[in-house]
């Protein structure tokens, strides 16, 4: 009797989207990082979902582990990205669960991949991608993926020069002329190239499976593709290739280069276009009104999302949808997420405001110009003069809070000192 075998499919893509991103402070305090809000009305992740669905790919699987329960409800059958179909798997999201191979929490991320082998092959394809879910950039895969079958490669991976004060952030490479990678370098303190690793690979599945089976049994290896897999694959003569890609990459992992990536959107000609229909980001969109501006209302350089009211003034600012900016308010060089309320009067100055907070009324936050007194817990994380106000937390009226200061989620106007003053650098934490 014929054995059934699914059909050979091309490219099954693995998004790694189980990170906690904990630079990202109380932003990822209930959320995995690929979920945290972006560009008003996106989430991190809808930027590697878009790309796959704009470059034909539609076999893809979704790890999750820390807090997922937001991003799973925000893919949910993945029907925003055209992902709900019959002709492909669309999108599959995997949890660490018990009974598969070395069940327990991900160790690294090519545990991860480890860890579901078994679903791997099933899905019977040729060549596996694994993606992050934590940057934001537009790249078109085919052009890699032509690459690695041209070159018949065993991995191929993307690359970009990065500034040299910061490669010693990533995996760095050297090269010979015809693109092979000779030298792999993980994070070093004194970098001496700045080729840097941008966590896309592209592997044979024969060649994945195989290597992910060795790492699973090497004592020591901390489980990581840049940090063992690939060195070790370099090592061993296999056939490792670079992609170049100059285009537009930014990891958004630390409070400021989510503040900055935020503000880029707002430049005459950004470098991603959120509005290119060529390249459309796709995202999972409630149903709400148009957004209102009143007549007294200012409105300077800012993206504004729908069902918001703006009876204020909001400059160069991101505001996600229902965000109420009252008659008074000043909303100035911030990013303000779904449904919060800035009253009548409240100013905002280098704010990132999480979802349903509110910002009572005559209350300032971010005052003064110490920038780098870095915050009481979090010193380096909160350090370049960004405040930040937790999901569903509520700002006295008449509050005056510094910079780097921390609201954490849910705290209420008696976590507060009296009169509601935080120097700058001080923290409120919520009772209980």
């Amino acid at each position: 009797m014929a054995v059934w075998k699914p059909r050979r499919r091309g490219v099954v893509v693995v998004i790694l989207a189980g990170g906690q991103g904990e630079r990202l402070s109380i932003l990822s305090a209930h959320r995995a990082k690929p979920a945290v809000p972006f560009a008003g009305k996106y989430r991190i992740i809808d930027f590697a979902l878009s790309n796959c669905v704009n470059s034909g790919l539609f076999d893809i699987v979704v790890l999750t582990q820390y807090r997922p329960v937001s991003l799973h409800d925000h893919i949910g059958t993945g029907k925003p990205w055209d992902l709900d179909r019959q002709q492909s798997i669309g999108v599959r999201l995997i949890s660490p669960y018990l009974g598969r191979r070395g069940a327990g929490w991900y160790r690294g991320t090519a545990d991860a991949v480890y860890q579901n082998i078994q679903e791997l092959q099933e899905l019977n394809s040729e060549h596996v991608m694994i993606l992050g879910g934590d940057h934001i950039y537009s790249m078109d895969y085919r052009d890699m993926i032509d690459q690695h079958v041209r070159k018949n490669a065993d991995c191929t991976i993307a690359l970009q020069k990065v500034p040299i004060e910061e490669a010693h952030r990533f995996g760095l490479a050297r090269t010979d002329r015809s693109g092979r990678i000779t030298e792999w370098i993980e994070k070093p303190k004194k970098p001496e190239t700045n080729l840097a690793s941008l966590g896309f690979y592209m592997f044979r599945t024969e060649m994945l499976i195989e290597r992910l089976k060795e790492d699973a049994e090497t004592e020591g290896s901390k489980k990581d593709f840049g940090g063992d897999v690939v060195p070790r694959m370099i090592a061993d003569g296999d056939r490792v290739f670079a992609h170049r890609f100059d285009g537009y990459w930014r990891d958004v992992g630390t409070i400021q280069s989510y503040f900055d990536c935020n503000m880029e959107l707002l430049e005459s000609k950004p470098e991603v276009d959120l509005a290119d229909r060529a390249w459309l980001i796709h995202t999972k969109s409630e149903e709400r009104p148009p957004g209102y501006v009143g007549a007294d209302a200012v409105v300077r350089q800012s993206m504004i999302s729908h069902g918001c009211r703006i009876e204020g003034t909001v400059e160069r600012s991101v505001l996600s949808p229902g965000v109420i900016v009252e008659p008074g308010a000043v909303v100035r060089d911030s990013i303000v997420m779904f449904d919060s309320v800035i009253e009548a009067g409240a100013v905002l100055d280098r704010v990132i405001v999480d979802k349903e907070a509110i910002i009572g009324r005559d209350s300032h936050v971010g005052i003064g110009d110490d920038l780098t007194t870095p915050n009481e817990l979090e010193p380096g994380r909160l350090n370049t003069g960004i405040t930040l106000v937790g999901k569903r937390a509520v700002v006295p009226e008449g509050a005056r809070i510094g910079r780097n200061c921390r609201i954490d989620p849910d705290a209420t106007p008696k976590d507060f000192p009296r009169r509601g003053k935080v120097a700058t650098g001080g923290t409120v934490q919520a009772a209980g």
